[in-house]
């Protein structure tokens, strides 16, 4: 039972409605705080991106994990592009959905880029998400799989 989103609607790239409890069932969820108009979002999206094709698409079964994007964009066309141009193929909240406010408040968000690791009640595994990435890449999703007490079928 994903806690942190049940409720919600999320979107996927197509623009489906997605139901939250499906998509994050016995996953790890990045949820990454993320804005177009912010430099280093713009800098660091792109090295999600591949993590996530790395982890998801091209792993073989695919990694337990989940992003969902959460806007800090200024209107929903300005998320929607963004979210499209440079996103990978994962989920987003929309824009339109005030629960991004009570998220960042939960999630002490007070800048952007920000890649928070919960576990599938919304327990943090580490707010720290964008740096391990940078740092270590593909073997901290090791760790936060351990840490997230879901049944593994990741041989990676």
């Amino acid at each position: 039972m994903v806690e942190v989103f049940t409720g919600r609607t999320l979107v996927n790239k197509d623009g489906d409605f997605v139901d939250p409890d499906e998509a994050l069932r016995n996953k790890v969820v990045g949820i990454y705080f993320s804005a177009g108009w912010c430099p280093p979002c713009r800098d660091f999206t792109p090295i999600l991106c591949d993590f996530y094709t790395d982890l998801v698409e091209e792993s073989d079964p695919p990694a337990q994990l989940e992003i969902v994007f959460v806007s800090s964009d200024k209107s929903t066309d300005d998320m929607v592009e963004y979210y499209h141009d440079m996103h990978g193929d994962w989920l987003a909240l929309p824009w339109t959905d005030d629960y991004k406010h009570e998220l960042k408040q939960r999630y002490k968000i007070t800048a952007v880029p920000k890649l928070v690791v919960v576990k599938e009640n919304g327990d943090v595994i580490t707010d720290k998400g964008r740096k391990q990435i940078r740092d270590r890449g593909l073997a901290c999703f090791r760790s936060w799989l351990d840490a997230a007490e879901i049944f593994q079928n990741f041989n990676g």
